[in-house]
């Protein structure tokens, strides 16, 4: 597994370093992959957003109805983009032991969330399978941001790269990020987000953080 270490980063080709969210030194892991199929036909159209809560186990069989129900294109892509998510999400909920989780499946148009930020959750998996990748900077730079200056160095993720952000309700230094302008370009993007089960969070003593409440 060829690695990357940074103050609060860690990056590998392997799915195994999403575990390493669980420590306290981590507020953000990704595991760098490389494109498993062409989803750009899923961003035609104006279908609406999909958010519900579900299971690894139940993800597969649940996300092909609902793409279906909700009018997304290319019908054929559905069952392998649910398969993929079906295999993220396994990992995310190993990651953070849970047993349920929320998700959300966007199609993004405009510069909603251009603005770097901090996450109001325990962590939120994040994957782009279409269009530019998730924006993220260091602690350092984040320090800069804070103090209203610009960051040195804007890191992106690739589309298909999964990224493992610790939030507010775990940390005083959750990862910062945000989503890549694209309103200028015309560009679009296909979002999947993870977050915990609210109801879960609350209640299970055995989830990967504690002391905080999932709020958003």
């Amino acid at each position: 597994m060829t690695a990357l270490m940074t103050a609060g980063c860690r990056c590998a080709d392997s799915p195994d370093i999403l575990a390493a969210i669980r420590e306290e030194g981590c507020n953000l892991a990704i595991w760098r992959r490389l494109p498993i199929a062409d989803f750009t036909p899923l961003t035609e159209g104006t279908p609406p957003d999909l958010r519900f809560e579900t299971s690894p186990a139940a993800v597969a069989r649940a996300l092909p109805a609902a793409l279906a129900e909700a009018g997304f294109a290319a019908p054929e892509l559905h069952a392998p983009l649910a398969a993929d998510v079906a295999r993220i999400a396994g990992l995310f909920c190993a990651a953070m032991r849970l047993a349920r989780f929320e998700l959300r499946l966007e199609l993004v148009r405009t510069d909603s969330c251009r603005k770097f930020h901090a996450d109001y959750v325990t962590a939120r998996l994040i994957t782009t399978y279409a269009g530019a990748g998730t924006e993220w900077i260091d602690d350092a730079d984040a320090a800069r941001v804070a103090a209203g200056q610009e960051p040195r160095r804007i890191n992106r993720m690739n589309a298909f790269d999964v990224g493992l952000f610790k939030g507010r309700t775990a940390t005083k230094r959750p990862a910062i990020h945000r989503s890549p302008p694209i309103a200028a370009t015309g560009g679009k993007r296909l979002l999947l987000v993870l977050n915990p089960a609210i109801r879960q969070f609350v209640d299970s003593p055995d989830s990967a953080f504690s002391g905080g409440r999932e709020v958003a």
